[in-house]
C-alpha cells in the first residue's frame, strides 16, 4: 500500500474510532503550528503558512498542483525565502520542489507506477550530473566547504534531476498541454505585473517591491533598476524578477513556447485572449532592455519560422521595421547597437569576464575548479555566459558532456519534426518547447542564469522545458510504434 493509500485508508476507514483520532491528531497538529506561526510572524504570514500547509496535503492527492506551486514559483515569486532558518533560510522554491518529488516518491510504490522512462537523453543529463558531483568534490581541495555552496550546489542537482521526473510524470498529452497553458499564464500575470510597476510612479512601484520584504526581497531605491544603474537613463522593467536580465531570460522562453500557438487552427489558449497576452509579454521583455534574451527569443523564432509556421517570417520581419522606425523605441534600438558593437560599459565588462574566463580555464582545463571558489586569487567563478560558467566548474569535460546532452536533444528534435505533423494537439507544444529551449542555449551566450548557484529557479525553468520538450517527444514515440527502430 502507498503512502497516499495508507493516508486515505485512514481518514476513510469504517472504524470511526481510528477515523476520529487521525482527525483529532491532524487538528491539534494543525492548532499548534497556527498558534506557533501567529506567535512568531504575526497574522499575515500565518494565514501564509496555514495556506501553504494546506496545499501541501493536497499535493499528497494530485502531483499536478505539486507542479503548479513549482512553476508558480518560479514565474512569481522566484526569490521568495520563508521568515525563519533551519541551518538554511529555505525558499519558496526549494519547499515546492520538495514536494514535487516527494509525490513522485510516494507514488513510485503504487500499482499503476509504469516502467521507469529515462529516454535516450537519459543517459547523458546522468554523465553530466556524475561529471558536476567529481568537479564538485575535487573543488573542495582549495575551497572551503560552506552551508552556502553545499545548499546551493544541491539545488542544481535537484533542478537537473527535475528532467527525470517531467519524463516519467508527463506521458499524455492532456497533462503536456495543462502545464504548458500553466506556464503561459504564470509568465503572462509576470509580465503585466512589471509592465504596470514601469508604468505607474516610481514611488509607488518602489513600495509594492519593497512589500515583499517579508518574504526575503530586498526593498527600497535599490529594488527600482535603470540601464548601467543610472537613474538619468531609462528604467528597465524586473516585475517580481529582481533583475531585469531575468525577467528576460523568462520571457524569452515563455514567449517562444507561447507564439508558434498562434498559428495553429486550434490553440492552447484563445486566440482573442492570447494575443493580447503575447503582445504585454513582448511589451515587458522590451522594458526589460535584455538584449540577450532579446537576442536568443528572435533565434528561437527563426527556427520554428524557418522549419515550420513560415507566415511567422513577416512578423519577424515587420517587428524589426517597428523597432526601427517608431519613435518611441529609439532608446531601445540605441542600446542593442551599443551592446552590438561592445561600446557600453556593460558590454565591455562582458568583454573582461570573457578574458578573465578563459584564463581560468586554460589553467585548469579538465576538470575545473569546482562550485566554491577559485584556487589563484587572480581568477574568479563568475562570467555571463552559461558555457564560459560551466567550463570553468567543471572543465572542457564537463562542458563536453553538455554539449552532448544538447546535441542528444536536438538529434531528438530532428528526427521528430515530420511525424509530429500528424498531431495537431501536440504539434504547437512540440514546436514551443523546443524553441524555448534553443531561446534558453543562445540566451546563455549572454548569461548566465541557466546553470548558476545563485539563480536556482532559472536552472529549474530550463530543466523543466527540456524535460517537457522530451516527454513530447516521447509521447510522439509511443504514438508511432512502427518508427521506433529510428530512435
Amino acid at each position: 500500500m502507498s503512502s497516499q493509500d495508507w493516508l486515505y485508508h485512514i481518514f476513510t476507514s469504517r472504524h470511526h474510532w481510528l477515523t476520529t483520532l487521525a482527525t483529532l491528531a491532524l487538528t491539534l497538529l494543525l492548532a499548534l503550528a497556527a498558534g506557533f506561526l501567529l506567535a512568531e510572524v504575526g497574522p499575515l504570514l500565518a494565514a501564509i503558512g496555514v495556506v501553504g500547509l494546506i496545499v501541501a496535503l493536497w499535493m499528497l492527492r494530485d502531483i499536478e498542483v505539486a507542479y503548479i506551486a513549482v512553476i508558480g514559483v518560479i514565474c512569481l515569486l522566484p526569490f521568495a525565502s520563508f521568515p525563519f532558518d533551519i541551518g538554511f533560510t529555505p525558499t519558496f522554491l526549494d519547499a515546492a520542489l520538495g514536494a514535487l518529488f516527494l509525490v513522485w516518491f510516494l507514488q513510485i510504490p503504487g500499482a499503476n507506477q509504469r516502467q521507469f522512462v529515462a529516454t535516450s537523453l537519459g543517459g547523458p543529463v546522468l554523465a553530466f550530473l556524475l561529471l558536476a558531483v567529481a568537479a564538485f568534490v575535487l573543488g573542495l581541495g582549495h575551497a572551503p566547504l560552506t552551508p552556502y555552496v553545499v545548499r546551493h550546489f544541491a539545488e542544481i542537482i535537484l533542478s537537473v534531476l527535475l528532467f527525470f521526473l517531467v519524463v516519467n510524470t508527463v506521458r499524455e498529452v492532456d497533462r503536456l498541454e495543462r502545464l504548458v497553458r500553466l506556464l503561459i499564464l504564470f509568465a503572462f500575470v509576470e509580465a503585466l505585473i512589471g509592465v504596470i510597476l514601469y508604468a505607474i510612479p516610481d514611488e509607488l512601484a518602489m513600495q509594492a517591491l519593497s512589500a515583499l520584504r517579508v518574504v526575503g526581497y530586498p526593498a527600497g531605491p535599490g529594488v527600482l533598476r535603470y540601464i548601467r544603474d543610472d537613474p538619468t537613463l531609462p528604467q528597465r522593467a524586473t516585475a517580481t524578477s529582481v533583475d531585469p536580465n531575468v525577467l528576460g531570460s523568462l520571457l524569452n522562453l515563455t514567449l517562444a513556447l507561447t507564439i508558434p500557438h498562434l498559428f495553429v487552427r486550434r490553440p492552447l489558449i484563445r486566440r482573442r485572449y492570447l494575443l493580447p497576452m503575447v503582445g504585454v509579454m513582448l511589451l515587458c521583455l522590451g522594458l526589460s532592455f535584455s538584449r540577450g534574451s532579446m537576442v536568443g527569443l528572435g533565434a528561437a523564432l527563426a527556427l520554428v519560422a524557418t522549419l515550420r509556421y513560415r507566415k511567422l517570417w513577416w512578423i519577424l520581419l515587420a517587428g524589426v521595421v517597428l523597432l526601427a522606425m517608431l519613435p518611441q523605441t529609439q532608446v531601445y534600438v540605441a542600446h542593442f547597437i551599443a551592446g552590438l558593437r561592445g561600446e557600453d560599459l556593460a558590454t565591455r565588462m562582458r568583454f573582461g569576464e570573457y578574458k578573465d574566463a578563459l584564463t581560468l580555464i586554460a589553467r585548469y582545463p579538465v576538470l575545473g575548479v569546482g562550485f566554491a571558489g577559485s584556487p589563484d586569487v587572480d581568477t574568479y567563478i563568475g562570467v555571463s555566459n552559461v558555457y564560459l560558467l560551466i567550463a570553468e566548474e567543471m572543465g572542457l569535460v564537463g562542458l563536453s558532456s553538455f554539449l552532448l546532452v544538447i546535441g542528444t536533444f536536438f538529434v531528438r528534435f530532428w528526427r521528430a519534426r515530420e511525424l509530429v505533423v500528424h498531431d495537431e494537439r501536440l504539434e504547437p507544444l512540440w514546436w514551443g518547447l523546443h524553441a524555448a529551449a534553443l531561446g534558453a542555449l543562445v540566451g546563455g551566450i549572454f548569461d548566465h542564469y541557466f546553470f548558476n548557484l545563485d539563480f536556482h529557479h532559472s536552472a529549474t525553468l530550463f530543466w523543466l522545458i527540456v524535460g517537457l520538450a522530451s516527454a513530447a517527444t516521447e509521447i510522439i514515440r509511443s504514438t508511432h510504434v512502427g518508427k521506433r527502430s529510428e530512435w
